[in-house]
């Protein structure tokens, strides 16, 4: 292959992952004025990413781009840099966040050029593995856990806690110092305690609003909520007066009906995360919590699936597997 081409995967329409993604060479990208290149070692796909693809956004009809690279999650190199980086970046370690988010070219490549505040310096103990997956899961979590502070004597209720991010709430409360109730399905029950929760419950059992109280009577100080309007009715009840609810998902019923009254006179801050435009201060924090509490060995994120770059739509598809454990990698 020509030394100035690249191996990518890329789609120009939306659709089935099998159908739309195509395996192409394309030119190395240079990387502009405040600019980053990376030569990747993995890419990371998630939900986001294959819901994107598939073309399941509202009122969203064609891709943003003529042709887009997706994934916004990776970690590899800095083998060059743009104008205005210091050269002492070549050769760093990093993890990438927002990749493709409003840019035509994600982590599905064996380069990627991006802004440098997007390319994060890995911790040297830190793997390549772990880095591909920070970027969605690992800052997710650690806003929502995070946000506000230390939990130190306070008690968190993790909603879908063997999933990626759950699973990562759960470390993160825990090394933060609190104390963690999760919830999901029986067969992640070990998953979630090994991460540390305190208590386990089954998502679809009906008494598992009493189980909580009955373990903490005025109820949890935060929930961690991956499905809002499938526990809209539940979390009101378990979270305790002026509690905190951070929100960061909802697939299942994307418009519920809310009972404002029990959220109202609980006096319930919701605070809903969106990691892709989360503000830079946020953010910073959200990073400097996950590199201190990997330094700590407090984290270590799952991985259910590492991929072949030429499995790749195969990485899509397993993003959306009920009852997934683990992030889902791409080895390029």
């Amino acid at each position: 292959m020509d030394a100035s081409m690249m191996k990518a995967i890329t789609y120009s329409d939306f659709g089935v992952s099998t159908d739309v993604l195509k395996f192409r060479e394309l030119p190395i990208p240079k990387p502009g004025k405040g600019e980053v290149l990376v030569s990747l070692e993995f890419s990371g796909s998630n939900p986001s990413d294959a819901k994107s693809r598939a073309g399941n956004r509202p009122g969203v009809t064609k891709p943003q781009f003529e042709q887009i690279v997706p994934n916004s999650d990776g970690s590899g190199t800095i083998t060059a840099v743009g104008e205005s980086v210091n050269e002492n970046r070549i050769g760093q370690r990093v993890w990438i966040w927002n990749g493709q988010w409003q840019r035509p070219n994600g982590t599905a490549a064996e380069y990627i050029a991006l802004p440098s505040a997007q390319a994060v310096e890995m911790p040297e103990s830190m793997s390549f593995e772990t880095g591909a997956c920070l970027g969605i899961p690992g800052l997710t979590a650690s806003y929502c856990t995070l946000g506000d502070g230390e939990l130190g004597g306070k008690t968190v209720f993790v909603s879908g806690g063997a999933g990626a991010v759950g699973h990562t709430c759960i470390q993160l409360a825990k090394w933060s110092g609190a104390s963690v109730i999760a919830s999901g399905s029986e067969n992640g029950f070990q998953h979630m305690r090994e991460a540390g929760a305190d208590h386990v419950f089954d998502y679809r059992d009906p008494d598992i609003s009493k189980k909580i109280l009955d373990i903490y009577p005025n109820g949890v100080d935060r929930a961690i909520e991956v499905e809002f309007g499938e526990n809209v009715n539940l979390l009101h009840k378990i979270v305790r007066q002026n509690g905190e609810i951070s929100l960061y998902g909802g697939a299942k019923n994307m418009n519920p009906t809310f009972p404002f009254g029990p959220y109202l006179f609980k006096a319930l801050k919701i605070n809903i995360a969106l990691i892709y435009i989360l503000p830079k201060d946020d953010r910073d924090r959200a990073i400097k919590a996950l590199h201190d509490a990997h330094f700590d060995g407090a984290l270590k994120m799952a991985i259910g699936h590492v991929f072949d770059f030429t499995d790749f739509a195969q990485s899509h598809d397993a993003t959306l597997i009920p009852g997934r454990k683990g992030s889902v990698l791409i080895k390029i």
